[in-house]
């Protein structure tokens, strides 16, 4: 989580008002984050589209870029071999897997993973990469050597197809066999290639208690391991997963943006959603992922001109941001121990605002602005339509 003072102000229409996150007792998770996760900035890596060539070797190149950029995690979305049964399209979906346990040729080689983790690793930057545990492809290694790890339809025989996935098969979790062998296929990643954890892909279709037992079999020899749930659902987080994915503030800004919500809804989202969650857990901010490009359009088709002011939001509220593969960088100097001010104006009228309540006063740099300016609680900060201006202090 983001270590600085924390002033959100919020314009509307001449309207200055400061939210801060409302605390209550609630549930503390037991997880222990690893250090190298406060303060991060999480990347979203599909090695498919990230450059002309579509490997593993190309994306390497730009790790010292991505590391003066401010990146400190890099999340690869699946890297195995994609099933052909069924398959979507020519090149498949990332997410219907054949091989827990294999690299996708077209990707390149494992060596080649492994040095793409050892240079990250040697540049600060972390490594975590996709787990889908919830299905395999349909003509997946395990469909043939153990067919009762699956799901199966009583009237067609075949394993159960879970929503309008049709290149996928649903694995059952009732089957401890089953179980074992993911544990042991998500070992074989941190053992042999060293990364330092796992996104889990629909993590709520997975019981569980199977998160929890997994991850703590995980941590007894890799305790930094880093989880994050492609989830809403505070059960995982209270002993398995670090960070979840804040779906409602990003159903809120696309909604701010299209004037379906205003700024009332999002201090109940700072005030109230926060606390649905236990203590101790990281939300993940975003305004684009894989799934929302792909099919909802890009954060300038969703946001309009709303989308600079909104990936900046996503720094300055409480969590983790995430850039998915190609987004502008954002802020990297929420760090440590600053101060730090932000002011959002956004209603499309251009704003003069000063702060209602007691701030730290001194001097302060602007970011994007390289300058440094005199703060005081009667300064007068111009804001433009949908702005927002950028403060902070050591």
């Amino acid at each position: 989580m983001k270590k600085f003072s924390f002033f959100l102000i919020i314009s509307l229409l001449g309207i200055l008002s400061s939210c801060s996150p409302k605390t209550s007792e609630k549930a503390i998770s037991s997880v222990k984050h690893a250090e190298w996760s406060k303060n991060a900035v999480i990347y979203e890596v599909n090695v498919r589209q990230f450059s002309k060539e579509g490997t593993f070797k190309a994306f390497e190149t730009q790790l010292p870029r991505l590391k003066e950029l401010g990146v400190d995690i890099l999340w690869f979305m699946p890297i195995y071999p994609i099933g052909e049964t069924d398959r979507k399209g020519t090149l498949g979906s990332y997410y219907s897997i054949k091989d827990y346990k294999s690299i996708n040729p077209e990707f390149g080689s494992m060596d080649d993973f492994r040095d793409v983790v050892d240079e990250a690793h040697r540049l600060g930057m972390k490594v975590i990469i996709d787990w889908v545990a919830n299905h395999t492809s349909r003509d997946a290694k395990w469909i043939s050597t153990n067919p009762e790890w699956y799901v199966i339809d009583s009237a067609t025989k075949k394993p159960v197809t879970p929503f309008d996935w049709s290149d996928v098969a649903k694995l059952d979790y009732s089957n401890t066999g089953m179980r074992t062998a993911m544990l042991e296929a998500m070992k074989f990643w941190v053992d042999e290639t060293k990364i330092d954890g796992f996104r889990c892909d629909v993590a709520a279709e997975v019981p569980v208690d199977f998160w929890d037992n997994t991850v703590a079999e995980l941590k007894k020899s890799s305790p930094d391991l880093f989880m994050l749930a492609e989830a809403d659902k505070p059960e995982l987080q209270m002993k398995a997963f670090d960070m979840y994915y804040s779906w409602n503030l990003f159903k809120l800004m696309n909604d701010m943006a299209k004037g379906k919500a205003n700024t009332d809804s999002l201090r109940s989202y700072i005030k109230n959603e926060l606390n649905r969650f236990p203590e101790n857990t990281i939300p993940m901010n975003f305004t684009s992922n894989h799934d929302e490009n792909s099919w909802n359009g890009t954060e300038f088709e969703r946001l309009g001109v709303q989308a600079g002011q909104m990936a900046a939001l996503t720094f300055i509220l409480p969590g983790m941001p995430l850039i998915y593969n190609g987004q502008e960088s954002g802020l990297k100097y929420s760090t440590g121990n600053n101060t730090l001010l932000a002011i959002f104006n956004f209603s499309g009228e251009a704003l003069s605002v000063t702060f209602s309540d007691e701030i730290k006063e001194g001097i302060y740099e602007e970011f994007m602005a390289n300058v440094s300016k005199e703060i005081k609680k009667e300064t007068i900060f111009e804001l433009t339509p949908f702005g927002y201006r950028i403060f902070y202090k050591n």
